[in-house]
């Protein structure tokens, strides 16, 4: 069963240490253990916080459960300078947006790179998804009573973006039902310094990043990725951890939209330290792929105990799901997809007298495996439990055998490309590759440094795994 909890908006994800430790002490004082993150990078709890001990959250929005008002603006700050981002968008830009917002939001807002994997891009009603032009954005709106997403018409400056935000917001009770109308209400009521959208919007493929553990970040620092399997986060580590992040002389923490957090410039001399911490407390910081890639509905045990025995189906099969991002659902909720393959729960009929009717799915897949296309495939419907395994297996099969495929016009044959056999070494861990032909700048490797004369030191750049679990592999490349 679903429990209904508290939230407390959190605006674009970010909080500084200080302001986490402020909730996790206000929750210990209203008598909780653990807190839990949820889908829109917001906090959650079990219990209502007692009005004293909320006076500490300054601008943070306390929100009942049931209650409908503000919701929280999701960002992709947290993935900005870890993963692919486009080349203006830095993590600064991000906040002098979110500072912007001096109203509270009644619609979901995402502020998103299309670059980047690890923040859906059109979960919101206002989907702002930076374009190639510096400081414009393209705007996908789906409002609360349209089917579906749409492009508005106009790039929008970053400076603008909240106040066109709340025009939006301010003529819901005009009821608008297409994005012609949006519009022209917005330019009357406003003035903003638009753009003409000259190039469609797009979205590159890349699969879903592991974002746990400790992880290179440049060359002279690290992020630290946490995830906790059941989403209850607890409160006296996250204050002795928020005192270290002080100490470290860490800014912000980030929230993800898959239950975690992630911690960004750790410089290299505090790694030790941080490594020592968590050791000693016996977080585990390695989860396998098979766990991380799950969204699930918050405090839903049945979603947990099912999820469960999926990940040990995959396990004692050795199934791969290394790019791939699943997702449960429940029928009673109208739910817009942001992972690859959906599993959802079917209603079931109303029984008979003591009579038990057993649960029964449907399996959904994105098309191309790509939740941006906003596409879903029904796979197959009304299946039982012990089905799902192979049914899921199937699909991650399908998505291996697809991936890498052309989905552009096919060239034309002046336009041929020759083949050449390259060799490459790829990380066993991390599935991170070595081409000697561009060395590894980030560990000062020069450009046609053949993999023999790395030293012996060498590790992997991204996940430090050492030089020996790194394998030749050959690759074919095309060229002009």
């Amino acid at each position: 069963m679903k429990k209904e909890l508290n939230r407390l908006i959190i605006k674009g994800g970010v909080l500084s240490p200080g302001e986490l430790k402020s909730i996790a002490e206000a929750a210990e004082n209203s008598g909780l253990k653990t807190i839990s993150f949820g889908s829109r990078q917001d906090i959650l709890f079990s219990k209502e916080i007692a009005k004293e001990n909320i006076s500490n959250f300054n601008s943070l929005e306390w929100i009942a459960p049931n209650e409908k008002g503000t919701e929280n603006i999701m960002s992709s700050y947290v993935s900005a300078d870890i993963f692919p981002k486009s080349s203006w968008l830095t993590g600064d830009r991000y906040l002098y947006i979110l500072e912007q917002f001096r109203h509270h939001p009644l619609l979901k807002i995402n502020i998103t790179d299309p670059k980047q994997r690890l923040v859906p891009l059109f979960t919101g009603h206002l989907n702002f998804i930076a374009s190639p032009h510096e400081d414009y954005w393209y705007l996908y709106v789906r409002l609360p009573h349209w089917e579906k997403t749409v492009m508005y018409p106009a790039l929008i400056y970053s400076w603008d973006i909240s106040k066109v935000s709340l025009a939006i917001e301010e003529l819901l009770q005009e009821e608008p039902e297409e994005i012609t109308m949006v519009f022209e209400l917005v330019n009357d009521a406003i003035d903003t310094n638009n753009r003409t959208v000259d190039t469609p919007l797009d979205v590159p493929f890349h699969p879903f990043p592991y974002y746990e553990g400790m992880n290179r970040m440049g060359s002279d620092k690290y992020w630290l990725g946490l995830y906790w399997r059941n989403n209850k986060y607890d409160l006296d580590f996250l204050k002795a951890m928020c005192d270290l992040c002080a100490e470290c002389k860490i800014g912000k923490i980030c929230i993800t939209p898959w239950k975690s957090f992630i911690i960004k410039g750790i410089q290299t001399e505090f790694k030790l330290k941080w490594e020592k911490f968590l050791g000693k407390r016996g977080i585990n910081v390695r989860h396998s792929m098979l766990e991380l890639n799950w969204h699930l509905p918050v405090a839903n045990k049945e979603a947990v105990k099912l999820k469960k025995f999926l990940v040990a189906n995959f396990d004692q099969n050795d199934i791969s799901t290394y790019g791939l991002t699943f997702g449960i659902t429940d029928y009673n909720k109208k739910a817009y997809y942001f992972t690859a393959i959906v599993i959802e729960k079917n209603k079931q009929p109303e029984a008979l007298g003591s009579f038990k009717i057993r649960n029964t799915y449907n399996l959904l897949y994105a098309k191309n495996f790509d939740p941006n296309t906003l596409e879903y495939i029904t796979h197959v419907q009304d299946i039982d439990k012990v089905e799902l395994p192979g049914l899921l297996m199937e699909l991650s099969k399908m998505y291996f055998e697809t991936l890498g495929d052309e989905k552009e016009t096919p060239k034309k044959e002046t336009e041929a490309k020759k083949e050449i056999e390259t060799e490459v070494y790829q990380c066993s861990e991390c599935l991170t590759i070595y081409d000697p032909i561009y060395g590894d700048s980030t560990q000062d490797i020069p450009t046609n440094t053949p993999f023999e004369e790395l030293p012996e030191a060498y590790c992997c750049s991204l996940c430090e795994a050492p030089k020996s679990s790194l394998n030749k592999l050959n690759l074919i490349k095309e060229i002009s």
